[in-house]
């Protein structure tokens, strides 16, 4: 999904669709080189193979990818217990997006795999890109997360600690810092102005082309998502409680 931004501006996208215009105006790393990935391979699609075929390829642009395994979830479950069972929110309410969940991606790889193999159907997709979501709700990042931990007896903060405006200041002045430290220490700050705006950002895409020419249709209703999610974090949460005890 990063691919496609939300820009700087944090300028935002509804139900977007692959037609969706759009400044992707791409400043950190992490996103340029996930677009310049992409690019370079649709730009492949129907390149020269050593035997005489020729290559196949499209891209899939899931959104945040959630479930079994998902390491993002266990992080703040990790800061909720450390918080008294209280998820801090990093993202206002109204921020909607609408994540995916990982059976269903995957999924979508194997329909779009079956496609690029079928001689008949292949150049329907060559060279062509698809979002991949499915019927999770929209809702902000941090609402998702209490919506998966609140089973688990985990609350939510009702306000961002600073406003947001405060908050991407002191983004800037971390990340000066961190540039100013780099010839003698390399320190990762934990929140940038990229993931803070990308927290903070209305951005929400359709399924249908992908329906339309992969036949991808969501596997797992939300409900079973959610649910195996929720019974996956509870799994962990034991382990995840121990940790930070014995730290």
């Amino acid at each position: 999904m990063e691919v496609m931004g939300p820009n700087p501006r944090g300028e935002p996208i509804i139900n977007g669709t692959e037609d969706t215009v759009y400044d992707t105006t791409l400043k950190f790393n992490y996103s340029k080189t996930k677009k310049e990935a992409e690019q370079r391979t649709l730009q492949a699609n129907g390149e020269m193979l050593q035997n005489g075929g020729r290559l196949s390829t499209c891209a899939l642009r899931p959104m945040y990818i959630y479930g079994d395994g998902c390491r993002f979830l266990l992080y703040h479950m990790g800061n909720g217990i450390r918080n008294k069972n209280v998820l801090f929110r990093t993202s206002v309410p109204e921020a909607h997006v609408n994540p995916v969940y990982v059976g269903n991606v995957a999924f979508a790889h194997l329909q779009a795999a079956r496609i690029l193999k079928d001689p008949q159907k292949r150049n329907i997709i060559g060279g062509k890109f698809y979002f991949i979501s499915d019927d999770t709700p929209p809702m902000s990042y941090s609402d998702f997360n209490h919506v998966l931990m609140s089973p688990l007896g985990f609350g939510i903060q009702d306000k961002l600690l600073l406003p947001l405006c405060i908050f991407y200041i002191l983004c800037f002045l971390l990340e000066a810092l961190c540039t100013i430290l780099r010839p003698f220490v390399r320190i990762v700050p934990p929140m940038n102005r990229q993931l803070l705006t990308l927290l903070n950002t209305t951005f929400t895409f359709s399924y249908q082309k992908a329906k339309k020419d992969l036949g991808y249709v969501p596997r797992y209703s939300w409900e079973e998502a959610r649910k195996h999610t929720t019974e996956w974090l509870a799994s962990q949460l034991p382990m995840e409680r121990a940790k930070i005890m014995s730290s």
